[in-house]
């Protein structure tokens, strides 16, 4: 049985960022939909996701080695939309948009592609209502990577709607929007993670 991201008080009312901010550090916290929401931090197999794609995508796309530079792409930055405080496990912004980094505490420019990587618990919140927020803001590029069942789903918004581009699975060599300048190997996602029995 799936179990969602546990939603946390107050529920009388819309939550806000001083709730947020009364969470303990080591909680993943966003508001979506008025709602706040709070999860320990990722497993393992999560982790080496998060991380080994930031290592496949940030020389190219974000220092120009070996691909054509032009984004920041930053792990689990804080994201305000609106009233939503979200938390992608990847966020990137072409540098025509966000040619630096504010320093505020947080990012008020939607990201030109996120990424969430799902668990059983995060499933239903990154799908569902992340996904809603996103295609609100016209965040143009999605990707949903499940390292337990070893999958990237490539998603572009088309006229407010999400499209599924593609799907990869396993080792596959991926080429993917709005990365597809450059191709790398899935498996590298989960080569650090033994295989579920």
């Amino acid at each position: 049985m799936m179990q969602a991201v546990p939603r946390v008080p107050p529920f009388d009312r819309p939550a806000t960022y001083e709730d947020l901010e009364k969470l303990p550090p080591e909680q993943v916290a966003e508001i979506v939909d008025g709602e706040l929401h709070a999860s320990p931090r990722p497993a393992p197999p999560h982790a080496v996701a998060e991380s080994s794609l930031m290592e496949l995508l940030g020389p190219p796309f974000r220092r120009g080695h070996g691909g054509p530079g032009g984004w920041q792409i930053l792990i689990e930055p804080e994201v305000h939309l609106g009233r939503d405080v979200l938390a992608p496990d990847l966020a990137g912004w072409r540098l025509d948009r966000m040619p630096r980094v504010p320093a505020t505490a947080f990012f008020p420019v939607s990201p030109d592609w996120v990424c969430e990587v799902v668990s059983l618990s995060t499933a239903s919140l990154d799908r569902v209502k992340k996904l809603a927020v996103y295609a609100r803001e016209e965040v143009r590029h999605a990707w949903l990577i499940d390292p337990m069942a070893r999958t990237l789903e490539v998603l572009r918004l088309d006229a407010g709607r999400w499209t599924i581009l593609s799907t990869h699975a396993g080792t596959e060599v991926v080429r993917a929007e709005p990365f597809d300048a450059v191709e790398f190997e899935l498996g590298l996602l989960w080569a650090d993670t033994q295989e579920q029995a």
